[in-house]
C-alpha cells in the first residue's frame, strides 16, 4: 500500500497547530489565510489529519502533542 501524501493545505494545518498564538483571534486568521477554510472544516480536517501516517512521519510532535490532547 502506498504511502499517502500530504497536500499543501495538510502541511499548512500541521505548521499553524506547531505554533503559539497569544492573541484572540490570530490562529482564526490564519487558519482563513494559510488555508481558506473556515475554523469548523479546518478542525474536522485537523481531526482526520491526527490518524494520518503522513501527517505524524511529517510533524511527529506535533500530531503526537494533539493526540494526547484530543484523548483528554
Amino acid at each position: 500500500m502506498p504511502q499517502e501524501e500530504l497536500d499543501d493545505v495538510d502541511r499548512a494545518i500541521l505548521e499553524i497547530e506547531a505554533r503559539t498564538y497569544r492573541f484572540v483571534g490570530t490562529k482564526e486568521r490564519r487558519i482563513r489565510e494559510r488555508t481558506g477554510l473556515t475554523p469548523t472544516r479546518y478542525f474536522v480536517r485537523l481531526n482526520r489529519l491526527l490518524e494520518s501516517p503522513a501527517a505524524l512521519q511529517h510533524s511527529p510532535a506535533v500530531v503526537n502533542r494533539l493526540r494526547t490532547l484530543r484523548q483528554r
